[in-house]
């Protein structure tokens, strides 16, 4: 989905451009003035390129396919207002967080909102098995899929945010407002579900194929 023609901040990059054009040579400090406006502009467009998809995928998860194109944009507008250095180190969760915000608002605003699970009992747990956890649902990938998202909604987000878009814990912990131990927890447990119900489906099928052989 093409949505970076609509941010008006991309767009006017090429204002700077013909202004440049119109008045010959500038003072050192306003030419050094638009060329910093310019390399935000460009650093914009880089981190649309970089996390509009994943961005749209996750928003979609939220409030649907007919509203995530809103949420991209709006939280790509706020970024274009955003200091660089304030963001830059952590923009992939900033982002996120941003988009998350976002579509939380617009579901109040309908009252529509599909809850994202009560508040979970904080829990210490070590996150180490999480990774050998989830190579064992590699064979079974599309089984595992269709598991995930008959989940808790907020063990779901946890889970594609680590396994889908790749953020660590202390940024999902950004992005949701949860602790990250509530993270790491929400993230074994889903997974230790995915694993037994797995289980159950491939017992089934072996009884099955036992059955029938008989």
């Amino acid at each position: 989905m093409e949505i970076t023609a609509s941010y008006g901040c991309l767009r006017s990059r090429a204002g700077f451009f013909s202004k440049i054009g119109r008045r010959g040579a500038l003072e050192s400090g306003e030419a050094g003035s638009i060329l910093n406006r310019v390399e935000q502009l460009q650093w914009v467009e880089a981190a649309v390129a970089q996390f509009e998809g994943p961005l749209t995928s996750y928003a979609t998860r939220l409030v649907g396919n007919d509203r995530a194109r809103d949420v991209v944009q709006d939280t790509f507008l706020r970024l274009c207002a955003q200091p660089r250095e304030e963001v830059e180190e952590r923009l992939g969760a900033w982002l996120f967080a941003v988009c998350r915000n976002r579509a939380l608002d617009i579901l109040r605003k309908d009252k529509r909102s599909r809850p994202l699970e009560a508040s979970v009992e904080e829990k210490q747990v070590s996150p180490t098995p999480i990774a050998s956890e989830l190579a064992e649902l590699k064979e079974e990938t599309r089984i595992a899929l269709g598991l995930l998202s008959e989940l808790p909604p907020k063990q779901q987000e946890v889970i594609r945010l680590k396994f889908k878009h790749g953020l660590s814990y202390r940024e999902i912990s950004e992005v949701t407002r949860l602790s990250v131990s509530n993270v790491g927890y929400l993230i074994h447990i889903g997974l230790k579900t995915i694993r037994l119900r797995m289980n159950r489906i491939e017992m089934s099928a072996v009884g099955k194929q036992n059955g029938g052989s008989r």
